[in-house]
């Protein structure tokens, strides 16, 4: 008469767990399922069931070892392989990890033992060669929660697709704040632009580590808060400028747009080269904070100076706001701060503020404290002591005296 036991070999007692996982055999009957794509949706599940992929490499082991390509209702699923031949198929693993992995496997109900009398695992076959009962370990509870497995790893996908969406929108909110930012700072419109980047900062770091859900969502929330609070500013601005134009009765336009890049350098200000350079922390006046200071030192000059620039570059620097988004963009390399740079922009202007970071960038090695070194020559140009036309023939003389 054939019996199936329910109970462990030798030391190993009974426990609640293993009775309810006998329970499942009371089903009715089940379809037949393939058992690779049931092990890939176990695999994508598997923290459900409270296995790793090496207890799944056990597992793959063991199906490797049950001849038909599905899980039937009324088959045969006890495969009976020596920990010698199972260690084999499972890449060399030591038969002392092999045993820990399948006491996981038997622990989380995705496997049974069916073990014998001795506790060894074979098959008792009649003299005409069949098997009439085996012992071993029992793939049969995979059929049985076949339908929980494919539940569980369809909602982990789906929770999959919805980190991954909610990341893109992630990025994307920040991309649209950083460059609202990087407008806001270049255009010099008043607002608190240092104080919304460092509120960026943490979510650009947090955005190279593995977040859950969670932690997503609530970053998302606070790129959210402060694009708003960007959009608020700059609306708000570009109003003001609008309403502005439309008090004016005349409407001026300069037929030389850009025409001191070919005119000939004329400094009249006082200044020193790079090198010696120290300006002294000045007052800053209401004058000068409204007056852009053009530069007349020529564009095409600058290039030559300061050939460092170019690689940064998206495109051909043909004008003088060519010079400016490439300067802003460097700026943050360099470790200038955004408010640095506003300072900079206000009382230089942005042109002559852009020459004076392509400048520094040039001669990097020798600066040690770029953020300050900018402060100071922000200090200078607000009293009208800071000339860029200086500079730049400073690293021309130093360039001819090297090629010499």
């Amino acid at each position: 008469m054939k019996h199936i036991s329910v109970t462990p070999f030798g030391r190993q007692a009974m426990t609640a767990g293993l009775l309810a996982a006998r329970a499942l055999t009371d089903k009715a009957p089940l379809p037949r399922v393939d058992k690779w794509s049931l092990f890939n949706d176990l695999r994508i599940a598997r923290i459900r069931f409270g296995v790793t992929d090496r207890d799944l490499s056990v597992l793959y082991a063991l199906l490797t070892f049950l001849p038909a390509k599905a899980l039937e209702d009324g088959a045969d699923l006890v495969v009976f392989p020596s920990n010698t031949s199972l260690s084999d198929r499972a890449h060399g693993m030591a038969e002392s990890t092999l045993r820990r992995h399948l006491a996981v496997l038997v622990g989380a109900g995705l496997v049974w033992r069916q073990d014998s009398p001795n506790g060894k695992r074979y098959a008792a076959r009649d003299r005409a060669g069949a098997l009439v009962q085996a012992f071993g370990l029992d793939l049969r509870p995979l059929l049985l929660r076949a339908g929980d497995i494919v539940a569980a790893a369809a909602e982990v996908v789906d929770a999959a697709d919805r980190l991954h969406r909610a990341r893109e929108a992630l990025v994307l909110r920040m991309r649209d704040a950083a460059k609202l930012l990087a407008y806001g700072v270049e255009a010099c419109l008043p607002g608190d632009w240092a104080g919304l980047e460092a509120r960026l900062l943490p979510l650009r770091a947090a955005l190279r580590r593995k977040m859950d859900a969670d932690v997503v969502a609530g970053l998302l929330g606070e790129a959210g808060d402060i694009l708003q609070v960007l959009r608020l500013m700059i609306e708000a601005n570009t109003e003001k400028k609008h309403g502005n134009a439309a008090h004016s009765g005349r409407h001026h336009t300069n037929s030389k747009q850009d025409s001191y890049v070919f005119e000939p350098c004329l400094e009249t200000g006082r200044g020193a080269g790079l090198e010696g350079l120290v300006p002294d922390q000045a007052e800053q006046s209401n004058s000068t904070q409204d007056q852009a200071q053009v530069p007349s030192v020529p564009l095409v000059l600058v290039l030559k100076a300061c050939p460092d620039i170019l690689p940064y570059a998206r495109s051909n620097l043909t004008q003088w706001r060519d010079l400016v988004v490439v300067a802003s963009e460097v700026r943050g390399m360099m470790g200038i701060s955004a408010s640095a740079w506003q300072e900079a922009q206000r009382f230089m202007g942005p042109e002559t503020a852009a020459i004076a970071v392509v400048a520094m960038m040039q001669r990097i090695g020798s600066i040690s404290n770029p953020g300050g070194y900018l402060r100071a020559l922000s200090g200078k140009a607000a009293v009208g002591g800071f000339s860029a036309g200086p500079m730049i023939m400073a690293l021309l003389n130093s360039d001819g005296a090297r090629a010499a």
